[in-house]
């Protein structure tokens, strides 16, 4: 018997997720075309022998949460349970105080995982590790290039035995290139060491406060108080994955990890992506070389019309009751949501668009993400600079954005607030539109509030 905890955060993080989760928990953000955390939801409900899945974390359990729960455990036919912490206790406090309810029905082991982490979640691969050798704690691990490592957890390795000899969460310096996914693998006995820390903290709380009911004693981190501490003493081990992963602590960071899923689609969910039909969207294939340039009645805004004998496929996802006008150019990486109407001549490129949003004829968006029920006018271009990985370097992953550098707001993808009026024929550049804002003209590197 197993069982899953997703570690989901509350209202207080995610502010670098900004305009975008003030509509929405960030968990249920959508990338490509689902909730953050039905990946996760998905790839625990695959792991045979699992019976639970368990959320911990302190958003209030509002209507959007609770609806989709609902709707999770129907579809996945396994028990979904939120467990709300009475305040935030970091990564480790939460699973020490519903240890409960995790060990309740004597799980062989649990997985733990971060909600902000893509991932294709080699979930099975770990638990064969776990039990050809079994340890308290199995965490996942990918490689970073030195700078970048410094952003991350860093595990020192034997790279025998595969146990963490030594682990520093984000080092000042480099330590090594191997870093922690935020997906784990934990005995019934990796509580033990959280139930330690938490004893520890409620003694340092008593030296401070007489009273004895020091607020932060739950509060663990498991990174700092457990991983540092319990490194080298034979009950850490890493296992190193080379498949995709990626941290969602920004915008930028949501549309790179919708790429990332909606090129893992093509084999682990086919069926959600678009497909040429006659009469349909012309979906751009990004890996179909040209053999020969084409005759004029093939180019059509500078894109290959669909030739008969071929159908081209492109990772783009668009919800069914999206309505798609037949001569609107699509992908690649592009996700539209529930209600989304998409008109005549539109092009749309590495972009996210959110339920009830319209684009109307002719615009133009890259890079970017359309929020909930905004409209972009005829004509307009709204365009944002990616800040994706160094493509020459395997090793290289997103970088932690920053939004200002000497006072000035960096290029970066451009993000419409919730029901955002563009008008037509305008330029919306490297810009940030705050919720509910009717524009009237164009603007460049710019934060609208």
């Amino acid at each position: 018997m197993l069982k899953a905890v997703i570690l989901i955060g509350g209202p207080q993080k995610g502010t670098r997720f900004r305009p975008l989760s003030f509509e929405v928990p960030k968990p249920l953000f959508p990338v490509a075309g689902v909730p953050m955390i039905q990946h996760h939801i998905e790839a625990c409900a695959q792991v045979p022998e699992m019976q639970e899945i368990l959320l911990i974390g302190f958003y209030q359990p509002d209507e959007p949460l609770t609806r989709f729960l609902e709707a999770a455990q129907q579809e996945f036919n396994l028990p979904i349970r939120y467990l709300q912490e009475f305040a935030p206790l970091g990564t480790g406090g939460g699973l020490y105080h519903f240890r409960d309810q995790i060990l309740a029905g004597g799980p062989e082991a649990f997985f733990v995982l971060n909600a902000d982490v893509c991932s294709d979640f080699p979930l099975s691969t770990m638990l064969d590790v776990h039990r050809h050798q079994p340890h308290p704690f199995l965490l996942l691990g990918t490689t970073a290039n030195r700078t970048q490592s410094l952003n991350y957890g860093c595990i020192v390795e034997n790279p025998q035995t595969h146990e963490v000899l030594h682990y520093v969460e984000k080092p000042s310096t480099f330590v090594s290139d191997i870093i922690n996914c935020g997906i784990y693998l934990f005995s019934p006995e990796a509580l033990k060491p959280l139930r330690d820390v938490f004893q520890r903290n409620q003694q340092d709380g008593q030296l401070e406060d007489s009273s004895g009911l020091w607020p932060g004693a739950g509060t663990i981190r498991l990174e700092q108080d457990v991983f540092s501490a319990l490194a080298g003493q034979g009950q850490i081990y890493v296992h190193l994955t080379d498949g995709i992963w990626s941290q969602i602590k920004s915008a930028g960071s949501a549309l790179y990890a919708s790429r990332l899923y909606l090129s893992q689609y093509q084999l682990t969910h086919p069926e959600r992506l678009a497909k040429h039909t006659p009469g349909g969207p012309r979906i751009r294939d990004p890996e179909v070389k040209s053999q020969s340039l084409p005759s004029l009645n093939q180019m059509w805004f500078g894109v290959f019309a669909p030739r008969s004998s071929l159908l081209l496929l492109g990772n783009v996802y668009i919800h069914p009751t999206a309505k798609v006008a037949p001569s609107a150019v699509l992908g690649p990486n592009v996700s539209i949501g529930e209600g989304v109407t998409v008109g005549e001549g539109v092009r749309l490129r590495e972009s996210i668009v959110l339920h009830g949003a319209t684009l109307q004829e002719h615009t133009c968006v890259l890079h970017s993400i359309v929020g909930w029920g905004s409209t972009v006018g005829r004509w307009a271009r709204v365009e944002g600079t990616p800040n994706d990985p160094n493509p020459n370097d395997p090793r290289a992953h997103m970088d932690s954005e920053s939004l200002f550098k000497d006072g000035k707001l960096l290029p970066a993808i451009t993000i419409l607030g919730c029901r955002v009026r563009i008008p037509a024929e305008v330029l919306i550049l490297n810009s940030i539109v705050l919720p509910h804002k009717e524009l009237s003209r164009s603007f460049t590197n710019q934060i609208i509030l």
